[in-house]
């Protein structure tokens, strides 16, 4: 099918420098592209899910995490 489209000046150069070092149209790589995109789109994440390390550890009464000052007085204390 035949269209037309406003495409930014360095992406078409970009394009058209893999059109030519492929050597494919740039019909064929721009509709490769599109299809890609739009694969990716649809596609759910796959990526593993990100595992956090677990330490050791004691929390003390009162501790409040989210001051860092009072969290590094009580790592400098001696245990």
């Amino acid at each position: 099918m035949r269209t037309t489209i406003t495409i930014d000046d360095a992406l078409l150069a970009k394009a058209k420098r893999v059109a030519a070092e492929t050597g494919r149209s740039l019909s064929a790589v721009v509709d490769e592209a599109l299809q890609e995109s739009l694969r990716r789109r649809h596609e759910p994440d796959l990526a593993s899910p990100v595992v956090l390390p677990e330490f050791g550890g004691r929390l003390l009464p009162g501790m409040d995490l989210d001051n860092s000052r009072s969290l590094n007085d009580l790592m400098d204390e001696p245990s």
